[in-house]
Order: C-alpha cells, then sequence, then structure tokens
C-alpha cells in the first residue's frame, strides 16, 4: 500500500488476512515495476488460505526479486524490543522464612519411592506432618486417603467448572555426597536444601498454604476445588490413576487441572536472558523398547562379520546420526518462539524467532544441533541408555541387548514412531521388544477459556512476569488426568535457575525461598479466578 500510494490491500494482524493476490505496478526510474502481494508462507495454513499459499510459492519462483528477508528485517528492527525482569518482592523476607520452615519439616520425612514399591507407612507419616502444617486443610475439607495418595474437596458455591491442585509426595532416592544432607531441610543461603525442595514439595507446600489462609479467612471459593498429591509418581505408577478412579466415580469433570511440569525458568533458551513463566501445555508420548541381537556365539580369537554388539552398534550410529524422525514446528512451540522473541539478546535470534513465516525452515535445521531441550520439542527422540553382551571379554554373545528411551510427538505418535524404528531395527538383524509405552497427550488449547484464566493468573501474581507455552518433554501425573479434564496445564509457580535444574534428581536439590509466597499467592488467585 505504501509502495502504491493507495489502500489496495486489506491489511490487518490476523494471519491468513491475504489469500488471493493483489497486484499493482509502480515507475522506478522509468522503469516498471511490477509488485505481488501474496498470502503469508504458513504451514497450519487452514484450506482456503493453504491455496493462497500454493499461489505464494508460484508467483515467488516467477518474481525477479523476492524481498522477504528485507521485510523480516524491517518487522524486527520496528518491533519493540522486551526485557524479563521479574524478581521475588525483598519485602516478602519474614513471609519468605515462615514458608520455608514449612518446606523444612515436609523435606525431613523421606518419601522416597521406589518403581513397584508399595509403603504407604510411610507416606502417611508425611500425612501426619502436612496435618500439623496445615490444620484447618485437615480438619475442614473431605479427606480421602487411598494407598497412601491424597485427594481433599473444598465445597464451593458452584459445582460447574472445577478445578484441581497437585503436586507429587514422593522423590526419587538420594545418592552421592551432598553438601547438605538430602532430608535435612537445611535453610541457608537463601534457599531451602534436600530431596523434594524443588521435585516438588515446595509446590505441594504452596497449595496447601494458599488454602490453610483462605480457610482462616472464612473463604468460600466461586467454584469446587480438588487438591490431590500422589505418591507414586516418580515411577509412574498408580497412585495418581486411583484418584482420577474415584473422581470418575463421583463423575467430576474438571475445568482445570494445574500440576508441575512447566515453571518460572531463568533463560529458558539460550540468548533469552530473564525470568519466563514456561506453561507445560502437552507431553511427549513415552516407550521403553529392548532391541536384541542374536547370534551362534563362539570364541573372540576368530570373530565373524556383523556379530551382535557390531549390529547393535552399526543401528545406535544410523539413528544418531541420520534420525528417521521428522521435525515440525508445532503451533505450540512456534507461539513459544513468537512470545521470546521480543527478549533474545542478539538481533540475530529476535531475527529467527520472530519471523517464523520465513525461517522455520532454518530453525528445524539448526535448532537440535544448539539445543537438545529445543530439539526434543520438534520431534519423536530416543536415547539408548542400557546395553548387555557376553559376559567374558573372549566369548562372542549369542544374545546383546540395547535398551532405549522414546519420546513421542504428536506429528508422529507411539504406533508409527515405533514401525520407524521396528523397521530400521529389521534392517540391522534385531527384534523389537517395546517393554512399556504411551502416547502423547492432547495438547491444552492455548487460546481457550482455561489457558487464557491460567495466564492471566500469572500476569495477576507476578507483574511483569512473560507466560508462554511450553512442551513437556518429560511425564507427569497430569498424564492421568485427561479423561475428565481438557486443560491438564504443567506449571509449578516457583523460580528455576541453572543450580536448581541441575538438583532435580541430582546432587543438593534446593530452592529459594524468596519465591514461596509469590508461589502460595498464584494458587490463591487461581483459587479465586472462576467467577
Amino acid at each position: 500500500n505504501a509502495l502504491l500510494c493507495e489502500e489496495r490491500a486489506i491489511v490487518t494482524d490476523i494471519p491468513g488476512t491475504t489469500r488471493d493476490v493483489v497486484r499493482g505496478s509502480i515507475l522506478v526510474a522509468g522503469l516498471r515495476v511490477n509488485l505481488s502481494d501474496t498470502a503469508g508462507i504458513r504451514e497450519q495454513a487452514e484450506t482456503v488460505e493453504a491455496i493462497g499459499v500454493q499461489r505464494a510459492r508460484e508467483i515467488m519462483r516467477a518474481a525477479d526479486l523476492v524481498l522477504l528477508v528485507l521485510i523480516a528485517v524491517v518487522r524486527t528492527l520496528v518491533s519493540p524490543r522486551k526485557t524479563s525482569d521479574y524478581q521475588p518482592p525483598q519485602t516478602d523476607e519474614a513471609e519468605a522464612l515462615r514458608l520455608a520452615g514449612k518446606l523444612s519439616k515436609m523435606i525431613q520425612v523421606d518419601t522416597t519411592s521406589h518403581a513397584g514399591g508399595d509403603d504407604p507407612a510411610r507416606f502417611r507419616a508425611f500425612h501426619k506432618t502436612l496435618a500439623e502444617l496445615f490444620p484447618l486443610v485437615f480438619s475442614k475439607l473431605e479427606k480421602t486417603e487411598i494407598d497412601g495418595n491424597l485427594l481433599f474437596y473444598w465445597k464451593g458455591r458452584s459445582d460447574k467448572k472445577p478445578i484441581l491442585l497437585m503436586s507429587h509426595q514422593d522423590v526419587v532416592p538420594a545418592e552421592g555426597a551432598w553438601s547438605h544432607a538430602p532430608f535435612s531441610g537445611d535453610i541457608a543461603d537463601g534457599k531451602v536444601w534436600g530431596r523434594g525442595a524443588s521435585d516438588t514439595k515446595c509446590s505441594v507446600m504452596a497449595f496447601f498454604e494458599a488454602a490453610e489462609q483462605l480457610l482462616a479467612e472464612g473463604y468460600t471459593p466461586p467454584t469446587d476445588v480438588y487438591l490431590a498429591s500422589s505418591c507414586t509418581e516418580e515411577w509412574a505408577g498408580d497412585g495418581a490413576p486411583k484418584l482420577v478412579a474415584e473422581l470418575q466415580r463421583r463423575g467430576v469433570e474438571l475445568f482445570l487441572v494445574c500440576d508441575e511440569g512447566g515453571a518460572i525458568i531463568s533463560e529458558p533458551i539460550g540468548g533469552i536472558p530473564g525470568n519466563f513463566a514456561m506453561v507445560g501445555v502437552f507431553e511427549k508420548g513415552k516407550a521403553d523398547v529392548k532391541f536384541t541381537a542374536r547370534s551362534t556365539g563362539g570364541h573372540a580369537s576368530a570373530p565373524g562379520r556383523h556379530t551382535p554388539i557390531a549390529r547393535l552398534a552399526a543401528f545406535v550410529t544410523e539413528v544418531e546420526t541420520h534420525s528417521p524422525f521428522k521435525k515440525k514446528l508445532l503451533p505450540e512451540v512456534a507461539a513459544m518462539f513468537r512470545t521470546l522473541a521480543p527478549y533474545a539478546s542478539s538481533f540475530g535470534l529476535r531475527l529467527l524467532l520472530g519471523n517464523l513465516w520465513l525461517f522455520a525452515p532454518l530453525l528445524k535445521l539448526v535448532l537440535p544441533a544448539v539445543s537438545a531441550q529445543a530439539g526434543a520439542m520438534l520431534r519423536t527422540t530416543i536415547a539408548f541408555t542400557t546395553q548387555s553382551g557376553s559376559d567374558a571379554y573372549n566369548v562372542i554373545p549369542q544374545e546383546a541387548t540395547l535398551g532405549a528411551n522414546m519420546r513421542f510427538i504428536p506429528h508422529q505418535g507411539e504406533q508409527e514412531s515405533l514401525a520407524i524404528i521396528q523397521t530400521l531395527a529389521e534392517k540391522h538383524g534385531l527384534s523389537t521388544e517395546v517393554l512399556h509405552a504411551n502416547d502423547f497427550t492432547p495438547p491444552v488449547d492455548i487460546h481457550g477459556e482455561a489457558f487464557t484464566l491460567f495466564t492471566r493468573v500469572i500476569g495477576e501474581t507476578f507483574p511483569g512476569l512473560a507466560a508462554s507455552p511450553y512442551v513437556m518433554t518429560g511425564a507427569t501425573d497430569a498424564q492421568f488426568y485427561q479423561p475428565i479434564c481438557k486443560s491438564c496445564i504443567r506449571f509449578a509457580p516457583v523460580i528455576y535457575g541453572p543450580e536448581q535444574m541441575r538438583g532435580m534428581h541430582g546432587l543438593n536439590e534446593n530452592i529459594e525461598y524468596r519465591c514461596l509466597p509469590g508461589a502460595v499467592r498464584f494458587y490463591q488467585n487461581l483459587i479465586r479466578a472462576e467467577k
């Protein structure tokens, strides 16, 4: 329009406005230049717009000059740059220390869980501590305990659109030499130390405390509220499914579930400094798979070709050098990049992330090499984790095995991904056994009512904190709630910096206690939010 000096093309900020080709011509130094404004190039175009995209590609092939990069550069230059400087308020120091004391007492109760283990007594000792710390929750709410798993019901003014706040009480084993004993709950250097401090007794403490304070005020929530905590999350056990079965027995259909997964993450992608609320909107599926190579064995002094371990090695090499899985920029991942783009510290990163309509193919190519976490959001992944062969160095094994963990992406789900890897294994003479598998969870509608309400509460609770959709590459208990809730959102309202990320399932787990008051306020605001 500016070049033609007239309003020829309709202009809005709605993607897909231009569908047909809008043409015009101007004179430049006596030379007639024909201009064509086309539909934007988008992978997720609906039927009519897709026709426009195809026409745009045809026009581009015939054009003498394509101004795409120049347009992207100009868009980046004129787009305002943003900074994320949210930090917990310093004025909450006394309250933060009080909450740190509660979390410390929770950490001091060892709630380690093991795959297949069932020790409700261990968790009932933890429940006793919870009852001492949150007496109103345990005395005023309807409590249900199923084999150590907890469910509380808080009757609201309405039973429409009930919500459920949850996080697990069990922790992984604590091994190695810690600077603070893993079940000490030490409060030092501005942090609470110990196994479960960040994963995820901090969340359990925060939503119980949120309810405790509101109950002390005599508050009745606008809608029914449920508090849940399983004791088998760390090994994907049957704790959460038992709670879901109980809710199904009661005929409960949840409007929103808030579980762990995302969090307030410091520098979520390299080159994007600051704290950001990364809100998990779906989980990748997962599988444990065993590959087996067999032979007649023999003495290692006279090896033949294609021995079992050699075939396994060739298989691993092919998978790792030429991934068989397709990369795709899902709408939720694209939304994340668009949200984070203005905060990038370099012009180049702002240019790439802020112009996905042009650079999506380039990002799909380079992201896996730059960041394993970002790359895992684009495709199914496979990690080789265990291997076995002969018990002796001089014996060629009759059987060698290889274990792998797979994570499935929506555009290549469980069945397709397993079929791809099985075909590749057969090429190398390997058999495939799937030990366990579950598919990805349906994504939360990032334009829907529940997600909009959730991000609004984040903005009200943490002023200046940007919220972004986020793909969970790990697994949580939220996956089990999908049958009774379409909006299972993964977000712990605490700050995870690099130190906290390293400590999860590792040494010296801790959480900075200054973020705890904000976590309590977030859950309170979420309880109040649904009118």
